[in-house]
């Protein structure tokens, strides 16, 4: 009998041996690596990349992308949780620079002047023109003189005010601009393709299909803050390489 209770706790410490030497999960993840809570700043208003859905909620490709990035990241060893932060596009840099967030994804161009860290690119992409239905404009060129609305702080805006005796309004929410195009106060609205598309497949506007800038689309982090930005490179290669991202493309029209 005492031979039997020897040979279960020769058995048992054998089990906590095993267990307690398992430092990682099978997911890879880093069970004794303290977490990382990411503060992402975002700003909905940007479908399809980043919007609010009839209940309130934050879908879009970038928001997709985010969770395929982290479990991605933690597959690899990392540790991280993130949470969201809804603010204006024109103050999601300053946000990122000052160290108020962790990184900022919100279809960002390259700006050598921002003092950031960039990722490697997750999409390419244009800045066009998006017009009303029944508009007589129909080149790149038709726009000059004409009223033309961008996003505060966006690529669009750089493009807007390099249009010819262009009267631009800057707006800081992209709805807001849609809007005034619809109503008449502008005569186009400059923005990246995909969103552009979106509003002429779900809402009746009309786009000019040319470049007005060829673009690459990159997330942001503080300078210096190049652990972070490692990993979420590496994530980013695997996850652009991968049927996921592809399925994501299809799924938003990105």
């Amino acid at each position: 009998m005492k031979k039997l209770v020897k040979i279960g706790l020769v058995l048992m410490m054998a089990v906590m041996v095993v267990a307690c030497g398992n430092s990682k999960s099978e997911t890879g993840k880093n069970d004794d690596k303290k977490e990382t809570k990411l503060l992402i700043a975002i700003s909905p208003d940007y479908p399809p990349y980043e919007s609010l859905n009839t209940k309130n909620e934050m879908e879009g490709f970038d928001i997709d992308m985010t969770k395929e990035l982290v479990d991605i990241m933690n597959k690899n060893g990392g540790n991280y949780s993130y949470e969201f932060k809804q603010m204006s596009f024109d103050s999601i840099r300053s946000s990122v620079e000052t160290n108020q967030v962790d990184l900022g994804i919100s279809g960002f161009t390259k700006h050598d002047e921002w003092n950031v860290e960039w990722s490697h690119k997750y999409n390419d992409s244009k800045q066009v023109a998006l017009i009303a239905s029944d508009s007589k404009i129909k080149t790149a060129k038709d726009l000059e003189g004409k009223k033309v609305g961008a996003q505060v702080g966006a690529t669009g805006e750089t493009c807007a005010k390099e249009i010819k005796n262009a009267d631009v309004k800057s707006v800081t929410d992209v709805k807001v601009l849609v809007e005034t195009l619809r109503t008449g106060g502008v005569d186009a609205v400059i923005l990246d393709y995909a969103v552009a598309k979106n509003y002429v497949d779900n809402a009746g506007f009309k786009m000019i299909d040319e470049a007005l800038l060829e673009e690459e689309n990159l997330i942001i982090s503080k300078k210096g803050n190049t652990e972070l930005m490692n990993d979420v490179n590496k994530a980013l290669d695997e996850f652009v390489g991968s049927d996921k991202y592809n399925e994501l493309k299809e799924k938003w029209g990105a």
